[in-house]
């Protein structure tokens, strides 16, 4: 079901099984609200994007279930001022701002909250991506709030070579995507791999104001939690587990 040049709509209480591609797509529309929307597809299922938003404004998501094969809400080029909240998400790839820069004149992401939401098995939690193109675009003003992650593969990842075929080693880490100003505030639960929070960010262009608070991220396989940081800049306060690298 796409929406397309839609302003001020509603809609609740309505569940979407096994589609084939996208299962809702947001485009070109403003003050859209999903409360209480149930998306079912099976994990292994490529595309099946929950809700997908792009080139819209004041979009809200609430009190949703959504269980894919890709992500359960991805914001593309153009996601400004969205509120997600009350979700919970899995199987799937996550709640993903991306993937970006792939194409030329891709409008900004900005003013996006996401909160008390759960994540269960799934492959990302907070993710924001980009491809390393020549392509600018900026990220800014995003915060992930009270989020509970259980067994997640990359609880926290910032990914700005993504790539899901193959890529020339000398193009990664070459994104022209600017993210700026993300904050990751009482992210807790468990990760099933050991590093829980990945930024691997731009050489071109650094993360900057990355702010990691109170962060309790456990790892499944017994031991410890471990952080990676690459071409960011930011702060940490507050309990961080795993370690801050910032």
């Amino acid at each position: 079901m796409k929406f397309n040049n839609v302003n001020t709509a509603s809609i609740k209480n309505i569940s979407s099984f096994d589609s084939k591609f996208f299962h809702f797509a947001v485009h070109a529309s403003r003050d859209v609200t999903f409360d209480n929307v149930t998306v079912v597809a099976p994990a292994n299922s490529p595309n099946t994007d929950g809700i997908h938003i792009s080139t819209s404004s004041g979009i809200n998501i609430m009190h949703s279930t959504i269980g894919t094969g890709d992500d359960c809400i991805s914001l593309g080029p153009g996601s400004k001022m969205i509120n997600i909240s009350n979700v919970h998400c899995g199987p799937g790839h996550g709640i993903s701002i991306g993937s970006l820069g792939k194409n030329p004149n891709e409008e900004d992401v900005f003013d996006v909250t996401v909160r008390d939401s759960t994540f269960i098995g799934t492959s990302n939690g907070a993710r924001i991506k980009s491809w390393s193109s020549p392509y600018s675009s900026m990220v800014s003003k995003v915060t992930f709030l009270n989020l509970q992650m259980n067994n997640v593969k990359n609880p926290i990842i910032i990914d700005q070579s993504y790539c899901p075929d193959s890529c020339a080693p000398n193009k990664m880490n070459k994104s022209m995507v600017q993210i700026k100003d993300v904050r990751y505030q009482g992210i807790t639960g468990s990760s099933n791999t050991p590093v829980a929070v990945d930024f691997e960010c731009s050489q071109v262009l650094p993360c900057q104001g990355i702010v990691l608070q109170d962060i309790n991220l456990t790892f499944n396989g017994g031991g410890k939690t471990t952080s990676i940081c690459h071409n960011v800049k930011g702060s940490a306060s507050g309990q961080q587990l795993p370690p801050s690298c910032l």
